[in-house]
């Protein structure tokens, strides 16, 4: 996997620089550790800035299953790269393999690495597809990806309760629409 140094002392002294600028103080017990505590949680939100996705595809096995492989309901949590506040919701993914599966966590994996980055909803989508597609060579890739965003939530329209959708289709899941209306009735739970 990849090599990515935090600056922990860097993001401590940013911190500070926000309790200044909202005139807060930072001295005062209740925030006196909260930049260390802000400084360690990116490292961790942020950690599949230090991870290649594509590594978790690379270990696969030969099989002759030729039809549709889908883990549902992978719950992931990411955060907005326009307001940096969290979206958080659920990935199913799809493919139809040709020849090559891989291990079922392997799929989780990857939704994670691309979750834990500044992101957007659409491009983490993509990402994920884009990335089975490349290394498994399948037939067809879907992704769909169901969140939650509390940038709209909480602040400006504030909407609680409201969720995006976005799909990215690939090959078979693209060009056929029996395979993809197949995905989505599994995706539904049907």
């Amino acid at each position: 996997m990849g090599a990515h140094a935090f600056d922990t002392a860097r993001i401590r002294a940013a911190v500070n620089e926000i309790f200044a600028a909202i005139g807060e103080d930072g001295d005062r017990e209740g925030l006196r550790e909260t930049p260390r505590r802000i400084a360690e949680m990116y490292e961790e939100i942020f950690g599949g800035l230090a991870i290649d996705p594509l590594e978790y595809l690379k270990v696969g096995f030969e099989v002759a299953h030729d039809e549709m492989v889908l883990l549902r309901s992978i719950p992931f949590y990411s955060m907005c790269e326009h307001h940096f506040l969290p979206f958080h919701g659920e990935a199913h993914v799809g493919y139809v393999p040709d020849g090559r599966v891989v291990g079922i966590s392997k799929l989780a994996r990857v939704v994670e690495a691309y979750a834990r980055r500044p992101q957007i909803q659409e491009q983490l989508t993509s990402q994920i597809a884009d990335a089975i597609m490349d290394v498994l060579k399948p037939d067809g890739v879907a992704v769909v990806i169901e969140a939650e965003h509390l940038c709209m939530t909480m602040r400006g329209v504030k909407k609680p309760g409201s969720r995006m959708m976005t799909s990215a289709m690939r090959g078979t899941f693209r060009n056929s629409q029996v395979t993809r209306a197949e995905f989505l009735l599994l995706v539904q739970g049907r």
